[in-house]
This record gives C-alpha cells, sequence and structure tokens, in this order.
C-alpha cells in the first residue's frame, strides 16, 4: 500500500510539472518527468507498459536523496487519460526552485563525503609517532611559557601555504558533475544505466589512482610538509636562540642587578666531577647518569659530539688515534659560544679560529700528559665545559675508538686497557650508551656493536646512531640493508631508538654550519625518505641531540634521588667510624693537615731567626776547627816547627797560611756555615713537641727538609769577602793581654791533648793490647800487631837516644832498625818501620810540644819584649792565637751572613716547596698516609657529594 501511496504522490508531482505547448495534445514523455518520478514504476498511467527498472543501487551509491523524506501534498483527484493543456506558471516556477534547491543540496552532501573519503585517505597515510612521544623534549609542551605565540601567529604560513593543504576539489568537482547528470534529460532507461556505468568506471579509476599514484603522492607532500615546518621552527628556535642571548648578556652585564643562579647542568657536572676522585672504598658506586659516547676508531665519534656542541673542539687525524683519554664535556646554554676546562679560568671563543686551534692543541697537550710512560691511552678524563646559544644541556663522555689490531708505536695492552675503560663506563646501570657506527664500512666489521651487547642486552639505555649515510647511500647496492642497520637487525644489539647522520664531506676544515646545511640537503633528497626507510624523526644530528638530551634528563630524574640515599647511608658509616676511632680529634681531610703542617713547619723556620748570636757563634768555631785542625796541625804546624830557629818558622808559618786562605779555608767555612745552618733546622723540625707533637707530619717534614736544603745555595759573594776577612785575621800577630795570651795556650793545649789522644789510640790499635788488657780481658795480639810492637820498642830506644831527633828516618837508620829485629827473630818490612815510626815520633812531639807550652804560660811578658835576651821562643803559641782569632772572625761574619741573610732565603725556599706540594697531589697521598687521612678524607668527600646532589635535587625539583 505505501507504495502505491508513493507513486500515486510521485504521478501528481509529475502531472503538475507538465508543460504544455498550444495546440499539441498527447500523451507526456517520460523524460520530462522528475527524476523520482522515473525511477518509480507508473502504474497509474494509461500509456506506460514498460516494467521499472532496477534503479535503486545505482541510486544509492552516488546520491543520498532517496533518504530525504517527500513533503506530503494535498493531491486533486486524478483523472487518467488526456489532460486538458494549461498555462500553469506557478507550477512552472515552483519546479524551477525545487530543481535549485536540490541540486545545491546535493553538491553540498556530494562533496562534503568526498572530503572526508580523501581526508581519511590522507590520515591513514601518516605514520603513527605516538610511539616516539618520548623524543620530543619537555619543552615543546611548555613552549608557550617561552615563545611570544603573537610572534608565531605572525610567522606562520600564509592561506596559499595552507591551500595546498586542503582536500582534492576535482574529485568534489567530478562528484558534482556525477549528480548534474542525474538531472539531465534523456530516455529513462538511458540514463539510468549511463549514470551506473559511469559510476562504476568512476570508482574504478578513483581506486588505480588512489592504489598506486596516491601514496606516493601523499608521502611526498607529507616529506616537504614536515621539512617545510621543521625550516619553520628551526627559524623560530634560531630567533629564539638570539633572543635569550641578549637576555642573558644583559644579566651578564649587570643590567638587572641580580646574582645568576647556577645552571642545572653545571650543578650536575660538579656532582660528576666530585665523584670522578671518590674512591668507592665502601661499595657506593657512581651510577649517576652520563651520556657515553662509544664506537669503532675513525667512525665519526668526535664528529657527532662536534655537531652536538656546534664547535670543530677536538683534535683531528686521517687514520691516526686522537682520543687518548677519555673527555668529558657539560653542555650548557650560556650567551656566548665559549669553553673552558674544569681546573682553569681561561676561556676559549668558540667563533674565534685560533681560539679553536688553541683549544684542540690544549686538549692534545692533556692527552699526551695523562698517557704514562710506556702507554697509548689513559683512564684519566679530562673535564670540560662548552656553553653556547642552543645547546642542549647534557654531559657527554667521548672514550677511545675501539680497535681490533694493535699497530707499531702502540703498547701492547692498547686493545685490552681500551676495552677496560669502555666497560667501565658503561657497566654504569643509568649510563646512556651511545652506540656510533660507520655506515660506509661493512657491517660485519663493526667491534663496539658487540661490546655493547654485552653492557646492555635489552637495549633500554642504548642509543644507535649511524654516520656517514651519504657514503653508505653511494656505496651500498641494496638499500634496503641500511634499513635493517637503522631497525637493528644486521646487529645482535637491541636498542632504545636509532638515527642516522651525516657529519660532513669528509673535510677537516669544513664549518659546523656547512655540515649542518649539507646533512639537511642531503635527507632532503634522499631515497631513504622518500620510499620511508627512514623516518623524518631518526635523521640529522638535531634531532638525535633532542633525543639524547631528553633521554639523559628522564633518566636523571629516575636515578638521582636512589643515588643520593646511597651516599646518605655511607656517610652514616663513615661518620660512626671515626666516632669510635677517634673521638678526640678532628675530622681533617688530607688538605687541612697538609695546612697545619705548613704552618708548624713555617713556625719552626721562624725559630731559626731567635737563636741567639752567642750560640750561633760558639756552634760555628767549634764546627769550623774541628773541620781544618787537622790541616793545621799536620800541614802548618808539624812542619814549621821541625825548623831550627823562630824567623824560619814564622816565615813557614806565613807562607803556608797565605796558602791555604786563597785556597781553602773561605770554602771550608761556607762549608761548615751551610751544614751548621742545616742542622739546626733539622733540630727544630725533629724535636718532639710534647703531647701536641702528630707524627702524621713526620715524613711530609722530612721531605720538606730535604727539599728545601736540594734548593738552597750559599750567596755567591760571601767566599770572597771571608777571603779578605781572614787573611787580615790572621796576618795580626798582636796579643794585646795576657788573657789573650793565656786562652791561647789553652787553645793549643786542647788541640794537642786531642791530637795526643788521637795518635796514642793508633798506637794502641796498632800495636795491640797491652799486658795489662791481656791479663784482665783475656785479649791477645795478632802476629802483624806483634811485628808492630817490636818495632815500636826499637824506635823508641832510639828516640830516648836522641829527644832533637828529626820528624824523618834516614835510610841508615831504617836498615839499622830492620837488622836489629832481624837478630830477635821479627821480620820486618821497610815501610812498616815508616808507619810505626810516623804514629811514634808523632806522640813524641806532640808531648814535647804540650810540655813547651806548659813553659810559655809565663813567656807573656817575653812575648811583650819580643823574646829579647831570653831562651824562650813561643811563636807557636801566637801561631795558635793567630788561629783562634781567625776562626772568632770568621764564626762573626758567617754568624751575620746567616741570620741576615741565609735564614731568610731559606724560609723563602720552604715557602715554595711547600706551595710545589700543596699543588703536587700525588705528593700529598704520599707524605700524609694513614687509616685516619684516608677516612677522613672519604667522608669529607661524601658529605661534599650529598651537599651537592641535595642542591641539584632542590633545583631539579623547582625547575620540574
Amino acid at each position: 500500500m505505501w507504495r502505491l501511496r508513493r507513486a500515486a504522490v510521485a504521478c501528481e508531482v509529475c502531472h503538475s510539472l507538465v508543460k504544455r505547448s498550444p495546440g499539441v495534445q498527447g500523451t507526456l514523455p517520460l523524460q520530462k518527468l522528475h527524476l523520482v518520478s522515473r525511477s518509480i514504476y507508473h502504474s497509474h498511467h494509461p500509456t506506460l507498459k514498460l516494467q521499472r527498472p532496477q534503479f535503486r543501487t545505482s541510486f544509492h551509491q552516488f546520491s543520498s536523496l532517496t533518504n530525504l523524506p517527500l513533503r506530503k501534498l494535498k493531491l486533486s483527484p486524478i483523472k487518467y487519460g488526456y489532460q486538458p493543456r494549461r498555462n500553469f506558471w506557478p507550477a512552472r516556477l515552483a519546479a524551477r526552485l525545487l530543481k535549485l534547491r536540490y541540486l545545491i543540496l546535493g553538491s553540498a552532501v556530494g562533496g562534503g563525503y568526498t572530503a572526508k573519503k580523501t581526508f581519511d585517505q590522507w590520515k591513514d597515510m601518516i605514520p603513527d609517532l605516538s610511539d616516539y612521544k618520548w623524543i620530543v623534549p619537555d619543552i615543546v609542551w611548555e613552549i608557550d611559557e617561552y615563545i611570544d605565540l603573537e610572534k608565531i601567529r605572525k610567522a606562520l604560513p600564509n592561506s596559499e601555504d595552507l591551500a595546498k593543504l586542503a582536500p582534492d576539489f576535482d574529485k568534489i568537482v567530478e562528484s558534482l558533475s556525477l549528480l548534474k547528470d542525474f538531472f539531465t534529460t534523456g530516455s529513462p532507461g538511458e540514463t539510468a544505466f549511463r549514470a551506473t556505468d559511469h559510476g562504476s568506471e568512476s570508482d574504478k579509476h578513483y581506486r588505480k589512482v588512489t592504489d598506486k599514484e596516491k601514496i606516493d603522492q601523499l608521502q611526498e607532500e607529507l616529506l616537504h610538509t614536515q621539512l617545510k615546518y621543521q625550516r619553520i621552527l628551526e627559524r623560530l628556535e634560531k630567533e629564539n636562540k638570539e633572543l635569550r642571548k641578549l637576555v642573558l648578556q644583559k644579566d651578564d652585564k649587570g643590567i638587572h642587578h641580580r646574582k645568576l643562579k647556577k645552571s642545572l647542568i653545571d650543578m650536575y657536572s660538579e656532582v660528576l666531577d666530585v665523584l670522578s676522585d671518590y674512591d668507592a672504598s665502601y661499595n657506593t658506586q657512581d651510577h649517576l647518569p652520563r651520556v657515553v659516547v662509544v664506537g669503532d676508531q675513525s667512525a665519526g665519534k668526535t664528529s657527532v659530539l662536534e655537531m652536538i656542541a656546534q664547535a670543530r673542539i677536538f683534535p683531528r687525524g686521517s687514520g691516526e688515534m686522537m682520543t687518548r683519554s677519555p673527555v668529558k664535556v657539560t653542555l650548557s646554554e650560556g650567551p656566548h659560544h665559549v669553553a673552558l676546562f674544569k681546573d682553569s679560568s681561561r676561556e676559549f671563543d668558540l667563533t674565534k679560529e685560533e681560539d679553536l686551534a688553541a683549544l684542540r692543541h690544549e686538549i692534545e697537550l692533556r692527552m699526551r700528559k695523562n698517557v704514562k710512560e710506556g702507554c697509548t691511552v689513559s683512564p684519566e678524563t679530562i673535564s670540560l665545559n662548552v656553553k653556547g646559544p642552543g645547546l642542549q644541556r647534557m654531559v657527554l663522555v667521548d672514550l677511545p675508538g675501539v680497535i681490533n689490531t694493535v699497530t707499531s708505536g702502540m703498547a701492547p695492552d692498547t686493545k685490552e686497557t681500551i676495552f677496560s675503560i669502555s666497560k667501565a663506563y658503561m657497566q654504569n646501570p643509568n649510563a646512556i650508551i651511545l652506540c656510533i657506527q660507520d655506515g660506509s664500512v661493512d657491517a660485519e666489521r663493526s667491534i663496539v656493536t658487540d661490546l655493547v651487547s654485552q653492557m646492555d642486552p635489552h637495549g633500554r639505555r642504548t642509543i644507535f646512531v649511524l654516520t656517514k649515510v651519504d657514503l653508505a647511500e653511494k656505496n651500498v647496492a641494496s638499500p634496503s640493508r641500511i634499513q635493517q642497520i637503522i631497525e637493528g637487525k644486521l646487529f645482535p644489539m637491541k636498542a632504545l631508538g636509532y638515527f642516522a647522520v651525516v657529519t660532513g664531506k669528509g673535510n677537516s676544515s669544513e664549518s659546523i654550519e656547512a655540515i649542518r646545511e649539507y646533512e639537511e640537503e642531503f635527507f632532503q633528497n634522499s631515497k631513504l625518505l622518500k620510499t620511508s626507510m627512514l623516518k623524518a624523526h631518526q635523521v640529522t644530528t638535531r634531532n638525535l641531540s633532542l633525543a639524547v638530551s631528553d633521554c639523559f634528563w628522564k633518566m636523571v630524574r629516575e636515578s638521582v634521588e636512589q643515588q643520593a640515599d646511597s651516599f646518605k647511608a655511607t656517610r652514616f658509616n663513615l661518620e660512626t667510624e671515626w666516632k669510635n676511632n677517634y673521638p678526640r680529634l678532628r675530622e681533617l681531610d688530607r688538605n687541612e693537615l697538609f695546612e697545619k703542617a705548613k704552618n708548624e713547619i713555617l713556625d719552626e723556620v721562624i725559630s731559626l731567626s731567635q737563636v741567639t748570636p752567642k750560640h750561633w757563634e760558639e756552634i760555628l768555631q767549634q764546627s769550623l776547627w774541628e773541620r781544618v785542625s787537622t790541616h793545621v796541625i799536620e800541614n802548618i804546624y808539624l812542619p814549621a816547627a821541625q825548623t831550627m830557629n823562630s824567623g824560619t818558622f814564622n816565615t813557614t808559618v806565613d807562607i803556608k797560611l797565605k796558602q791555604w786562605t786563597d785556597k781553602q779555608l773561605p770554602n771550608k767555612a761556607v762549608e761548615v756555615a751551610w751544614e751548621t745552618l742545616q742542622e739546626e733546622f733539622s733540630r727544630f723540625m725533629t724535636e718532639p713537641k710534647g703531647k701536641e707533637h702528630d707524627d702524621i707530619f713526620d715524613k711530609l717534614k722530612e721531605a720538606v727538609k730535604e727539599e728545601s736544603i736540594k734548593r738552597h745555595k750559599w750567596n755567591d759573594f760571601a767566599e770572597d769577602s771571608l777571603r779578605v776577612i781572614q787573611h787580615n785575621a790572621l796576618e795580626d800577630r798582636s796579643i794585646s793581654d795576657k788573657q789573650q795570651w793565656d786562652a791561647a795556650i789553652y787553645f793549643m793545649e786542647e788541640a794537642l791533648q786531642a791530637r795526643l789522644k788521637d795518635t796514642e789510640n793508633a798506637i794502641e790499635n796498632m800495636v795491640g793490647p797491652d799486658w795489662k788488657k791481656r791479663w784482665l780481658y783475656w785479649k791477645n795480639r795478632t802476629q802483624e800487631q806483634f811485628v808492630h810492637n817490636e818495632t815500636k820498642s826499637e824506635l823508641e830506644k832510639m828516640l830516648k837516644c836522641n829527644e832533637e831527633h828529626p820528624a824523618y828516618l834516614a835510610s841508615d837508620e831504617i836498615t839499622t832498625v830492620r837488622k836489629n829485629l832481624e837478630s830477635r827473630g821479627v821480620e820486618v818490612d821497610p815501610s812498616l818501620i815508616k808507619d810505626t815510626w810516623h804514629q811514634v815520633y808523632r806522640r813524641h812531639f806532640l808531648k814535647t810540644a804540650l810540655n813547651h807550652c806548659n813553659l810559655c804560660r809565663r813567656g807573656f811578658y817575653y812575648y811583650q819584649r819580643h823574646f829579647v835576651d831570653s831562651e824562650l821562643e813561643c811563636n807557636d803559641v801566637v801561631l795558635f792565637w793567630r788561629i783562634q782569632r781567625m776562626l772568632a772572625i770568621t764564626a762573626n761574619t758567617l754568624r751575620q751572613q746567616l741570620t741576615n741573610t741565609e735564614v731568610r732565603r731559606l724560609e723563602k725556599n720552604v715557602k715554595e716547596v711547600l706551595e710545589d706540594f700543596a699543588e703536587d697531589s700525588e705528593k700529598k697521598v704520599k707524605l700524609l698516609t694513614g687509616k685516619r687521612v684516608q677516612l677522613a678524607e672519604d667522608l669529607k668527600k661524601v658529605r661534599e657529594i650529598q651537599e651537592k646532589l641535595d642542591a641539584f635535587i632542590e633545583a631539579l625539583h623547582q625547575e620540574k
């Protein structure tokens, strides 16, 4: 029934729209009817004999008009047969209005459907980037806080650029043309089938274009769009960098009059520097994150670091090992692009080529200094800070390249040393491993991938970087092999992310900006991106830097608090151990102990200036006489005493004293003074201070004393001045009073008695024990001592016969003594007779001189009269007075040089030695040792680390 009712309504609409001409009668052609009327079977028409065609499928495919509800019209009674021709202009006007409405409505619906279909296809072609959301830094989500949005709005592309992203309007026009065909005139069957066939052919053609060409077209459009917006973003970042640079420069000049806080990355870098010197004796290891850059030799590690740091800061060589020790590079943001070392205040301007060359030279010198003799690489770390506008904040460690073969000129253990250094850094569970692989060589030749897979088998903290992709694309026959490398299918290792970069054309003189432009140009035209082998976020060092920085800070936030807790526990253990072992001592580390010892040593040096002049002169006079007494008696007094008269005695004495003064005496005096100063200095340094004495400083004081004495040299002009003074003193023979005469006699007696005692001991050792010792101590003489004793007895008989015998034996006297001994059965050699005679005559002479000295006690009166009319001659007393006076004057002169000059110079040398020791950490470790020192040192380090970690964590929370 509803079909009949609908047909009736349609017929009424068609009849009402019939256009009649005057004078023409007949049936209304079916072509003039409405589309709806043609699509429905007219059972009430008297002339229609055709069956209803099946047009519902075609109509549903190309239009949605069937779903529109038809208006209920009030119909007049239908009369079948011929209808009279009427001039019904309102009906014609209504028909045109209805046709216009359906055209507009159909066009809008069809265009919207096609646009939606095109948008869905384009949306399906875009890859799902949700898995790589971690690569985007947090600052991107907070970009409205840092970037002027109004400026960005003005910088957005214009309408012409956005028009390219709009749907394909050609398809919309095509759909509209299809709708238009529905409203054209023609036979009902022809029109319906024509619409159906045309729709089927269009659909096939559309599917064909979509399957083969649309994918490539959309991929290319997407790539161009990404590159376009990437350039826009880079331009905005550059502008933002310039603005931040201006702000930082204003702060640097003090325009805002506020103190800048230390940056977060600088605080973290200081923590790592302290940890590098910490000895993990209490199982508290350094597990703080840092980016460890590893790779095969010449794989491009250094080039990647330079691209991230935006400066050519590392020494370079063609095929030669340049990285000989780890280099820790701390990247931070600053107004100027500069670099400086941790232990130096010099800043290298990275925008100037001469500063870059100087920086590379300094790094090379430090590397060679760290490498010990007989080695090729060193585990000692070089710390370098690089600041500049737009740098990503992170800490990277460049390690020596892994090698497979030890070449000539390398140490035999170079390969093992590099492996151990790399493992030491990578075994940190929070270290981010930046694995660098050379894309221009075969992947099977890689060594570092196996090493990385051992340290991080699950790839949770490894980022794989393929360098030299431009060479790889040219040389590799199958581009899919590069895709397999990037996806990690050629290696056993797994990675958190995969990146491909280009680090230049191989020319070391290329600038960073030129390399960046070449890299962007290469990837823009690379087939690897066009064929979707590589994604846009996987290429360029800029994307790599962003990803590494974000991963670094993510790892820092996850692990820093756990590391701080472990150091808190270590600090508690160390403090408890100190309280139990050293409850009454302050916790002084090695540097503080050195400062305490330094003050004590300087106080002891100053104590030298408090020694009294009398003490100095007594020590100097006594030491000098001990040094020259043998020469005076043996070479001056004894030869002169062998003369027959006083004139010859005085002449001999004057000549020998002059020769002695010119050649030996001044030098001997200076030596004595220097030794005396050393002895006094040593006495003050080693003298116990009672309860305040700390034996922990003994090794340090001894080392300072030896080094100071080694560096000290006596004034060169001292000998010349002493020579003049001593010569004048020895020339003087005038004894002014009896007291000086008695003092000279006493000095002479002491000297002669000391020599006599030495001679007696020498004779006793020569002849052996006497009869008393033999009986009391059961000692016997040797055969040689027996011969010496018999010879001595024979020579003593000779001296008794002639007490004024000269100092030397004649040859006939030697023969007589030998024959006398042979007659008693004693075989003796002439040389033995001479040696024995020397000691026997020496004792005889000294005893005679002592007797003569005793007689001269009352000879001062005769001396004043120059021994006129007197048989007593005391020229030997005058000689000893001259010697004694020379000793006193020399001691006084040396004392003045000591107190006025040499003590101050020694104090200066001690200060220099202490300053040198203070800068030499190895020397301090060697000289200040012990459990107490090591415990205090560890306690200080742990406290410093904990304080820096707490400050860093607080700043990190504030930044969040």
